[in-house]
């Protein structure tokens, strides 16, 4: 029983997030989440309470999608800095490739309009840059002189500006693209002997290989 209903809960998310990223908060509701995922409308209020708590379930999706990958590139071995720019190239496929982050995205673009408590963006990611800068600053990968803090809120303002461009223009179909020129002018200015090209190639190699099927289902 359990398990059936955890089956239920998931297609009716993933209907909702669907929806959500295609028409918005307020532009989806219950009966179209109904319609589109086969279930009905007491099924979705059962399990989520309302289409507040349904946008809520999706954002809360959205953010655990990051943990995992976060873990993931810093246990790896290899330069730290490496390591960070691989970081932020899967995360750039992520907001390409994953409707569940692409619909938390466009949740949380328009959370004036959701009526409940949302996460606050950014500072976990900044907080995350922060401190692989610092263990590069430790490894000796770091220009000297490097502010830390000032490095990490310019990563991660940069990195979501480029994918919020890439989105406008393309629907993010050149994110990876974008992220990697933002990284060859900011490397230089961040690494203690200057190889932007280097690291990317070595980076990409490191990359997951994901079907060309897959990535153009997901758009």
């Amino acid at each position: 029983m359990q398990e059936r209903a955890e089956v239920t809960r998931r297609s009716i998310l993933a209907a909702a997030a669907l929806l959500f990223e295609r028409h918005g908060y307020v532009g989806t509701s219950i009966s179209d989440v109904a319609r589109t995922s086969g279930y009905t409308s007491g099924a979705i209020y059962f399990h989520f309470g309302n289409k507040e708590g349904l946008a809520q379930s999706v954002l809360d999706a959205y953010f655990g999608e990051w943990p995992r990958l976060v873990e993931k590139w810093r246990s790896r071995g290899g330069p730290v800095l490496d390591r960070t720019v691989g970081l932020s190239l899967e995360v750039a496929r992520e907001y390409r490739d994953n409707l569940i982050v692409r619909a938390g995205n466009r949740l949380w673009n328009e959370h004036k309009s959701i009526p409940t408590h949302l996460p606050q963006p950014f500072v976990g990611w900044i907080s995350t840059v922060a401190e692989l800068l610092a263990e590069a600053r430790d490894a000796g990968e770091l220009a000297a002189g490097t502010d830390v803090s000032r490095a990490a809120r310019v990563v991660v303002a940069g990195f979501f500006g480029s994918h919020s461009i890439s989105d406008a223009l393309d629907r993010r179909r050149s994110v990876e693209e974008a992220v990697a020129e933002f990284w060859l002018l900011v490397l230089p200015g961040l690494q203690a002997e200057p190889d932007p090209e280097g690291c990317l190639e070595r980076v990409r190699g490191r990359l997951p290989r994901r079907p060309k099927s897959e990535a153009a289902a997901a758009v």
